[in-house]
């Protein structure tokens, strides 16, 4: 396909000011990539794009303020001809259908190469159905699982106990495992489920029916 000789404009929004650096600098390398605006916040994002309307947002998915997928919603409203690819550590199923679902264009881990993240760029920009993933296979896999597939079986142990109000230390004691355990149990729940904290999770988890409100009740 013959590229127009207008530029492609690129934004990034990350909240580490270093990586965004780096980014731009790469992408600001390759011949008709031009950076058009930064931003660290959920909030800064949707200034900056409502001012740049850039041709391709870059979105981390865990910056500070609304969640990923509130952000993506509020973007495509402002500005529905961004493109928006998203940036992340983790590829957690239901994270990356919700965001599919509010119509993001890729999704990419952060550990994909420069070269990858450019011709997701160039795709996207290019070829107006095109949809750029970069996750793992597993991921993949259980985006096609049924919900109960998503959590393990101590995942939604744990999260059940979450939504009995009991602290990380209690529900360690009840499932006789470390608080270290629980903690790591929870931030896997979160990426899993894109939640922005335990209150989140429990009703994603319930409208997914992964777990039923009468089984989040205490025993007390």
């Amino acid at each position: 396909m013959i590229r127009s000789e207008q530029p492609t404009t690129v934004a990034i929004v990350d909240d580490h000011a270093l990586f965004r650096e780096g980014l731009r600098e790469i992408l600001e390398s390759q011949e008709g990539l031009v950076v058009v605006g930064e931003a660290g916040t959920s909030s800064g994002a949707l200034s900056m794009v409502a001012d740049k309307k850039p041709d391709i947002l870059l979105l981390d998915v865990e910056i500070p303020g609304d969640s990923a997928t509130d952000t993506v919603t509020r973007l495509r409203i402002q500005s529905p001809n961004t493109q928006i690819i998203i940036l992340s550590m983790y590829d957690g199923p239901q994270l990356l259908h919700r965001l599919l679902a509010a119509g993001i264009r890729g999704y990419l881990l952060k550990s994909v190469h420069w070269h990858e993240l450019v011709s997701a760029i160039r795709s996207v920009h290019d070829e107006p159905e095109r949809v750029v993933l970069a996750v793992s296979r597993e991921s993949l896999a259980q985006m096609e699982s049924s919900p109960s597939e998503v959590l393990t079986s101590k995942e939604r142990e744990v999260l059940e106990l979450a939504a009995q109000a009991l602290s990380n230390r209690q529900i360690a004691a009840r499932i006789n495992t470390t608080e270290a355990t629980v903690k790591r149990h929870l931030r896997n729940i979160f990426v899993k489920l894109g939640a922005a904290s335990r209150i989140d999770a429990v009703n994603r988890a319930i409208d997914a029916s992964l777990i039923t409100p009468s089984r989040t009740r205490s025993d007390n």
